[in-house]
């Protein structure tokens, strides 16, 4: 609180008369005033339209008979101060539609002289009219630091000890730092209520709650519509195949997770046919690194009005660093970002959008972009140094086919062990991994309907009955593996 103090001193002392402070932690926000207040011999007042004016800190007592409630009437003696006194209104902006309220406003910022008094306006979100705009400063209180964090995990540990007659958290110290780590981007306030809710129901601190801690800070960022946050992520061993990227990942888990090398890892593509694995590859990323999932829907990017998509896209973005550490998974990019002039321009706005933001972005949020039709996407997406590595998923051979097979049974409580996995294998040469669970499923079902389990006989049916994508589209797989080959490692 001292650094958010000295900071809003100096605002101060720039001699503007308009301040405005967004933030969720109203609390805490009047805890800093209150102290710089203090420190500086200022006198300080409160507004609430329900309370009107009320004096210095917390439980003050009211100036009138409750006028002051009206926002123009308190206003105005702001604008008749003749001390250097500091005015905190909380949750103005209903009424900056207002005409009379905008001007006293605009009057308070640009009146002269060095007593004046200075206008602070504290509310989770506020968007000042353009007559005022320029003549305020904002201010952002700082969000608590790794070290802050732990301290208020451990505080809440305490706490549930001693009312728990002295029985320890149970924890260890990796859960602990992931649950650190997670919690950034929270307010103190925000971060003391996730902790608690951690350790109150069992006593303890697991990797089973690290889902459920990533959902409410999800819920607290008040991402839904753009970004979704993918609940069930999968876990890194139900993917089959893919050696080259899980080996790939492995090596730069812990870089991406400490945050201490220079270099740290930024992201990946994904390009292969449909079904091949790629999304599950995605959602894997963040199974095998214990971190929150979120998906970035280009269906709900797009807006009909000049800017709103690029606007929404920047939205979705800032919020994702907030999330960090995260996977951001941007699927079916070229849906999103397809070159073409009749769009009014739009995907090279939002290319331009994501391109700047790939290459400032300080925050550790590691993108994994999939893509189907890789000649729709912009050349300067793919060239060198937007991603760490351009991977190819290809059609599964005939070990990983069968190694699918058994992955999708004991999905469906199926003994492996009954089935003849290698001519299961054999006899769907050219499917995908999509297309194998299909015969899984489709098996199950005609099964069900003869009244008998699955066996053998049922799944080569189905294999037989079934028409891969390798066969229908063939054409567009030789092509796409012409353009895959010498420019991605293989998957």
């Amino acid at each position: 609180m001292k650094n958010d103090i000295r900071d809003l001193a100096l605002v101060l002392e720039s001699r503007l008369r308009l301040v405005v402070i967004e933030s969720w932690d109203e609390r805490r926000v009047l805890e800093t005033l209150t102290g710089l207040a203090v420190a500086r011999g200022l006198g300080l007042q409160l507004w609430s339209v329900t309370e009107g004016l009320r004096r210095l800190s917390f439980g003050g007592e009211a100036l009138d008979e409750g006028e002051s409630c009206a926002p123009e009437v308190a206003l105005k003696r702001v604008k008749h101060d003749p001390q250097h006194s500091l005015y905190v209104f909380c949750d103005l902006h209903p009424f900056l539609g207002e005409p009379q309220v905008v001007r006293l406003i605009k009057e308070i910022a640009t009146a002269e002289g060095a007593a004046t008094p200075t206008l602070v306006l504290v509310s989770h979100a506020l968007k000042l009219p353009a007559e005022v705009q320029r003549y305020a400063a904002r201010f952002s209180l700082t969000l608590p630091s790794e070290e802050e964090l732990l301290s208020i995990v451990r505080d809440e540990a305490t706490r549930w000890s001693e009312r728990n007659r002295g029985a320890r958290v149970r924890t260890d110290n990796r859960t602990l730092q992931q649950v650190v780590k997670n919690l950034r981007g929270l307010s103190h306030a925000e971060a003391r209520n996730l902790a608690q809710s951690l350790i109150c129901d069992d006593g303890a601190i697991t990797q089973e709650d690290l889902p459920e801690l990533n959902r409410k800070k999800f819920e607290l960022l008040d991402m839904q519509g753009v970004l979704g946050f993918e609940h069930e992520t999968a876990r890194f061993a139900d993917v089959g195949g893919l050696f080259n990227f899980k080996r790939w990942l492995g090596e730069r888990q812990a870089a991406f997770m400490t945050g201490r090398q220079k270099d740290m890892p930024r992201g990946v593509m994904l390009v292969g046919v449909q079904g091949g694995g790629k999304s599950m590859a995605a959602k894997a990323v963040a199974g095998l690194w214990g971190l929150p999932l979120l998906r970035l829907d280009f269906a709900c990017l797009y807006n009909k009005f000049f800017g709103e998509t690029e606007r929404n896209l920047r939205e979705a973005l800032k919020l994702a660093e907030q999330m960090a550490p995260c996977v951001l998974w941007m699927d079916e990019l070229e849906k999103g970002l397809a070159t073409g002039e009749m769009d009014g321009g739009v995907s090279q706005r939002v290319l331009g959008t994501l391109l700047t933001w790939m290459a400032e972005r300080q925050a550790p949020v590691f993108m994994v972009a999939t893509a189907n039709a890789v000649d729709r996407l912009p050349p300067e997406l793919l060239r060198k140094g937007r991603f760490d590595e351009l991977f190819f998923v290809d059609l599964p051979d005939a070990v990983i086919r069968a190694d699918i097979f058994r992955i999708h049974l004991l999905r469906r409580e199926l003994d492996p062990e009954k089935f003849d996995l290698a001519e299961l294998a054999a006899a769907c040469e050219g499917f995908s991994g999509a297309e194998i669970e299909q015969v899984v499923v489709a098996a199950v079902y005609a099964s069900q309907a003869q009244s008998r389990e699955p066996d053998q006989e049922i799944l080569l049916g189905c294999i037989r009955s079934t028409s891969p994508l390798s066969v229908v589209m063939a054409e567009s797989l030789d092509k796409l593996r012409t353009w895959a080959s010498g420019r991605t490692v293989q998957a």
